[in-house]
């Protein structure tokens, strides 16, 4: 994969997507900035190559109108204090006046172009769509993990129209760390997952089995795996659809020599509620009308002793409702194991990455990846179309 080190970019105007879909409250002020530091280096690095940056983005989701809350002006201030420089806002993402906009840049100046989500034809990746935006450009640059696994006209359609194009650096990272972790590993290599549904996972949790040695699988999925083996698991959250696939996928994990950890005990409560009555209990014991929403403290030391010796460790899901505090002990108890362990590790995954800063341990964890459900397609076994695309 071709990176922005390798263009030629002096003077040339470049066209940078990136993932500027920052929270905001509800004064439209930014709550977190992550995202818009973690393009940075790819930012900085065509400023000082004296390019003239051009910055695209969505934000939220506004459906194909012009919805003031989603403007990406609060982006384009924030970014004119970081760089230290006028970052100027175009009225739109194409059209006449962006266009005369573009055409008066000096070497070294920045635009970021409105939300590209304001016209539907973004996410249809529509050809005219792709064509306008392209054509603000002489380079265009993907530094947009978080996006790159959508088939969309600022992923994939404007790339296919530009001669020149490369990965930005934060692109370039996320795909070197995933390929660390996956491709070529040092071993043992243990993916833990968990979050709410086997079906969103199933085709990352078949594809790894050829890869892992081992897997340790929490959170309101393991229920679907525990019931598949006879177990009664009182309310909770169970996808009774797949209970002969959960077996059938057990049974290939056995005949593949990939040893596959389950919950032994819960943390149970008669409701979804963070004041609700709780108990730790045996996955075997859990009453009927309670529903498992954490694991419990002893399959924390059972996963603790499966992580003692890993090398390498990809994460994605967290093990419980551990929004709630009362819900929260295994998964920030996870966290700190992982964040003390001597291994290459990876997390993936709004959730996860919520649940790594929660416990105050992102400075621990080798890598978060920005984005979940390019990160899923990656652990399935897939490549990106936005990836594809630089090709």
């Amino acid at each position: 994969m071709k990176t922005i080190r390798e263009l030629d970019i002096e003077g040339k105007r470049v066209l940078i997507r990136v993932d500027f879909n920052v929270p905001m409250d509800a004064e439209g002020n930014i709550t977190d900035d992550i995202r818009i530091r973690m393009a940075l280096p790819t930012i900085r690095y065509a400023l000082e190559k004296k390019a003239r940056v051009i910055l695209c983005s969505h934000m939220g989701r506004p459906k194909g109108k012009r919805v003031p809350e989603y403007s990406l002006a609060p982006v384009a201030e924030a970014l004119s204090i970081i760089l230290d420089r006028k970052v100027t806002l175009a009225p739109d993402c194409i059209g006449p006046e962006t266009e005369e906009l573009v055409g008066q840049m000096q070497n070294g100046d920045v635009i970021i172009l409105e939300n590209l989500r304001y016209h539907d034809e973004e996410q249809a990746n529509d050809p005219e769509f792709s064509r306008q935006l392209a054509s603000l450009a002489d380079v265009y640059i993907n530094d947009a993990f978080a996006v790159s696994h959508r088939a969309h006209a600022s992923v994939v359609g404007v790339p296919r129209q530009c001669a020149e194009k490369a990965a930005g650096f934060l692109l370039q990272k996320e795909m070197d760390y995933f390929h660390r972790s996956m491709d070529e590993p040092v071993r043992p290599l243990v993916a833990i997952v968990g979050g709410a549904k086997v079906s969103s996972k199933l085709s990352a949790l078949e594809n790894m089995l050829d890869k892992v040695d081992r897997m340790l699988i929490g959170g309101a999925m393991a229920n679907t795996f525990l019931k598949s083996r006879g177990l009664e698991v009182g309310s909770s959250k169970v996808e009774n659809d797949l209970l002969e696939t959960a077996a059938q996928f057990l049974q290939q994990a056995s005949e593949k020599g990939v040893k596959v950890y389950l919950p032994v005990d819960v943390v149970a409560a008669k409701e979804f509620a963070p004041d609700a009555e709780s108990k730790i209990v045996p996955v075997d014991d859990i009453p009927a009308d309670w529903m498992a929403l954490d694991i419990g403290p002893e399959t924390v030391r059972e996963f603790t002793k499966a992580l003692s010796d890993a090398k390498t460790i990809i994460w994605n899901g967290p093990m419980g409702a551990f929004e709630m505090d009362a819900f929260a002990r295994g998964t920030m108890d996870l966290v700190h194991v992982i964040a003390t362990s001597d291994a290459l590790s990876i997390t993936g995954g709004g959730d996860s990455n919520a649940a790594v800063k929660k416990s105050g341990e992102a400075g621990n964890i080798s890598y978060m990846s920005t984005g979940g459900g390019a990160f899923l397609m990656l652990m399935e076994g897939k490549t990106l179309p936005g990836v594809d695309a630089l090709s």
